[in-house]
């Protein structure tokens, strides 16, 4: 309809987040209940939204830039909207920069790239069947060992503003890292429901451990070995760590179209 082609794409991905979500509770239903049609509706929108749909011009990505420089924050934010339902936003990276391993705790979530490519890496917490963690390189301290978590590296990919969304749910890919490649990147990002520390949606850092007793085998396996061998081999320990010191998130004004709910 005309009246639907004058409306802005980010308006309409604001309208179908809200829609998508509303009646999502995924702190409380598991893989948080997200009805299909609608979520594949978000998920075509999203991927069709480009830089220049939110009036963000890419820098000039100058070879000699490297990461940000000791007073300029590695990251910034735009802000777009937030309701009870979900919070949407631009997160830009400058070059050589990353945005560390985090959790979304009972959140769902979309990563959009509107300029050049990030490196995604996802893991999940697994429940640990070990009562004891494996010895580390380098040692724990002792009070460290409390805030250990036994996880999965499900995969590791690469974003640019042709590719879909990544995703992430309450139950899967939920933690992520998030490397600008090759120059500065920018990305949309969707989270259902925001994060709030008063509803137990706080964001919590972690620190990828090497462990010092993998083990080695030469024995011969089969072709369903082989598959559990690979899911293993993914398996590792991740320690919650305070934020690091070496990042921080800035903020700065969202050009784009303004966005009602």
């Amino acid at each position: 309809m005309p009246r639907d082609n004058k409306t802005a794409l980010i308006q309409k991905i604001a309208k179908q987040a809200f829609t998508t979500f509303k009646d999502c509770r995924s702190a409380n239903s598991g893989d948080g209940n997200v009805v299909s049609d609608k979520f594949n509706e978000l998920i075509s929108l999203v991927t069709s939204v480009r830089a220049k749909d939110l009036k963000i011009v890419p820098p000039k990505n100058k070879p000699s830039s490297g990461a940000a420089g000791p007073q300029s924050p590695p990251v910034t934010y735009m802000h777009i909207c937030e309701t009870e339902v979900f919070s949407m936003g631009v997160f830009l990276l400058k070059a050589g920069t990353s945005i560390p391993l985090h959790d979304h705790p009972g959140m769902n979530g979309m990563l959009k790239v509107l300029y050049g490519r990030v490196n995604v890496r996802c893991f999940d917490k697994l429940e640990s069947s070990l009562t004891v963690p494996p010895c580390f390189d380098p040692p724990l301290a002792p009070l460290q060992m409390a805030a250990v978590w036994r996880s999965v590296l499900r995969s590791v990919a690469e974003y640019s503003e042709n590719s879909g969304p990544c995703l992430l749910t309450p139950v899967r890919d939920n933690l992520h890292q998030i490397d600008a490649v090759d120059g500065p990147a920018a990305f949309l990002d969707i989270l259902a429901p925001p994060y709030n520390p008063d509803d137990g949606r706080d964001c919590h850092y972690y620190k990828v451990l090497q462990s010092a007793t993998d083990p080695v085998t030469g024995a011969k396996v089969d072709q369903e070995q082989l598959g559990e061998k690979k899911e293993k081999e993914n398996e590792g320990w991740l320690l919650e760590i305070p934020q690091p010191e070496d990042f921080w998130c800035g903020g700065e004004p969202y050009p784009g179209p303004v966005v009602a709910i």
